[in-house]
Formats: C-alpha cells, structure tokens, sequence
C-alpha cells in the first residue's frame, strides 16, 4: 500500500495485480509505504477505512482518494497458480508443483479448500461495508489507465520494472471445471463485469 500526502492519495495493493511493481516504481515517490508483512502491505478496503484512512484524514484535515485494481477472475486464478509454481516456496502445502491447473480450480472451488488453494476472493479485498469503498477500481488488464491516472495526479511519468513474474504454464480448463468456477465464484465475476461496463 502507497499514500502520498499532498496529492491526498493511498492505493491500496490487491494481491496479483501488478502491485509490487508499482510500488517498486513509485515507493520513493510516497509519503508512506507499507510493502511488508503481506498482512499489512495487502490491507483491503473495509481494513483501510476502519484503522488507517481515518487516521490519515483527521490529520491531514481532508479526505484521500482510495484507488485499488482488480483482475479478471480466472486470470487472477492463473496468477496464484503459476506464483505458488516456484520452487523456492516455503510451505510445500501452499505449492502448486505437479498439479495441473484444472486440478487448483476444482481445489478452489471446494468447501474446504486445502492450503495451496486458500487464497481468497478479490470481492473480500475490495467490496466495502456501508458507505466507505474505492474512489477508483482499474483493471489490471487495462494498467495503462492506472499509470496514466498516476502520472497525472503525481505530475511524473512512470516506468514499471518487471518484478514478481510467474513461470509460464499451460492454463486450460475443462468445460465442466469452468461452469462449477463461474458458479461458485459468481459474485466475483459479476463484480469484474460491473468493473468492465464502467470502464469500458
């Protein structure tokens, strides 16, 4: 997570879309930059305006823009997947080695996930409770509207290093995986499709 105090601005940073490379851009540019541990670094929205928005609005006497990005679901999947491929993961049942994709989908899909597949939902990130959500949600498959916005309110130009990339790995579903996906995780795409329709 970035916030920088004169432009009134904290992007909050959504796991698996591109964040650490914008921070590795922009962290010398922030006011404040929690890039570790990943439970605050990955503080979500509804976190975000109980303990740490507050605190920056009272004392800065104004409110902040609160911007996040989302990815499409199932390539956000693919993310997680190839990202937990590596072979100098720490906790061997947070791996994903030796299992097709087909395989983690249908893991995540289950009512009890085991760990290589416990990763959450985009939704828990970023759906607010009540009144307080994001100012702004981008997508990641269009990050060139995020850095144009950046670079706009930054008054800087931006070039992201490639940082934190998974391997490359065959990503095909079933049909009948897809269906069960699209069904369980209904409201995630629904959320994304809500995200396209407002941004074309």
């Amino acid at each position: 997570m970035l916030v920088f105090w004169h432009q009134r601005l904290s992007m909050l940073a959504t796991p698996k879309t591109g964040t650490t490379a914008i921070e590795a851009a922009l962290e010398s540019l922030a006011h404040l930059a929690i890039l570790r541990p990943p439970q605050l670094k990955h503080t979500n929205v509804r976190k975000y305006h109980r303990f740490i928005g507050p605190w920056l609005e009272n004392t800065a006497g104004a409110p902040f823009t609160v911007i996040a990005t989302m990815r499409e679901p199932l390539d956000w999947l693919g993310s997680w997947y190839r990202y937990r491929q590596r072979e100098d993961m720490a906790d061997l049942q947070r791996s994903t080695a030796g299992m097709t994709f087909d395989r983690f989908v249908r893991d995540y899909c289950a009512e009890e996930q085991p760990p290589h597949a416990a990763i959450g939902a985009q939704t828990q990130f970023l759906a607010a409770k009540g009144d307080r959500g994001l100012d702004r949600l981008f997508r990641y498959e269009r990050i060139e509207d995020l850095l144009h916005f950046l670079e706009e309110r930054l008054n800087c130009e931006i070039l992201l290093p490639r940082l934190n990339v998974s391997p490359s790995l065959p990503t095909d579903l079933d049909p009948a995986t897809e269906r069960l996906l699209r069904k369980v995780a209904a409201r995630e795409f629904a959320f994304y499709d809500e995200l396209c329709q407002k941004t074309g």
